[in-house]
């Protein structure tokens, strides 16, 4: 489906389920170079459930128009204007990474319009090193091959040879081209380098928050999220057998957690 947000077509993948103002709604925010598809195994879990479940691509990136989010606090009013062109009074928020960062700023701009918080491969700082840094803005293709090789927990030497590694990167190629003026990449991954209100934020928000954590996450290292965790008013953490790209490693492990944590804290239930 597609949203007007800020005068700009934003596209959000509702598994092909009307959207209803009465359900309660949760949002999916993808990380940088990814995309509303990184959701496919998440999101069926709920629409057309008693759900609205939207994976939303960001501004400027795969279908929908508009400016990249330069920083987290950017991206964060954006959700909230999001949910006013829904006319959603509050929602359940679920972040990947970048989209974790965006994900807990939105709860903590206007608590009283999140009622769940869901932080993915999270941590805080999210410092990006120099390398990648360098990469991202001067050799992409680089880049993303170093994202890659540090966002799965599993994969051999070859690891260029494997298909999850081959549907990554070719994801990341695609949404890199969907936007030929800005680098979004670069500019994702400078976001997170240099959002600093992190714990600020943490405390600020009220409503129930899960930790989503990777137990070999090099990307997001998990004491970092573990850290993030203890500012938490009311923290739940799971945490898998798995590295940073949790969607593809643990698809149904994920989508059980989300479940059963919205399940426990929301009267309505999926089936």
């Amino acid at each position: 489906m597609h949203i007007e947000v800020d005068g700009c077509e934003i596209y959000a993948d509702s598994a092909g389920q009307p959207f209803k103002p009465e359900q309660p709604s949760v949002i999916f925010l993808h990380g940088v170079l990814n995309d509303h598809s990184v959701w496919a195994g998440q999101i069926s879990g709920f629409a057309g459930n008693g759900w609205n479940a939207l994976a939303v691509d960001l501004p400027g990136h795969g279908r929908s128009a508009g400016q990249p989010p330069a920083s987290v606090e950017d991206a964060a009013a954006w959700v909230i204007a999001l949910l006013d062109a829904l006319s959603i009074e509050h929602a359940a928020l679920v972040g990947h990474s970048f989209g974790s960062l965006i994900a807990l700023e939105a709860a903590a701009q206007a608590p009283q319009r999140v009622d769940h918080l869901v932080l993915a491969g999270t941590a805080f700082p999210m410092r990006v090193s120099p390398a990648l840094l360098e990469a991202a803005l001067d050799d992409p293709e680089k880049g993303m091959d170093l994202v890659n090789r540090f966002s799965h927990s599993a994969l051999p030497s070859s690891a260029p040879d494997t298909e999850r590694y081959k549907a990554a990167r070719a994801l990341m190629q695609r949404v890199l081209a969907s936007n030929p003026a800005v680098n979004v990449f670069h500019r994702g991954l400078v976001a997170c380098d240099r959002y600093a209100n992190g714990v600020a934020a943490m405390a600020a928000v009220g409503c129930p928050t899960l930790f989503l954590i990777g137990q070999h996450d090099r990307m997001a290292a998990p004491r970092s999220a573990r850290a993030l965790a203890a500012h938490a008013r009311q923290a739940h953490s799971v945490e898998l057998d798995a590295g940073h790209a949790l969607m593809s490693e643990k698809p149904d492990e994920m989508r059980d957690a989300l479940r059963a944590f919205l399940m426990e804290n929301v009267g309505a239930q999926p089936r």
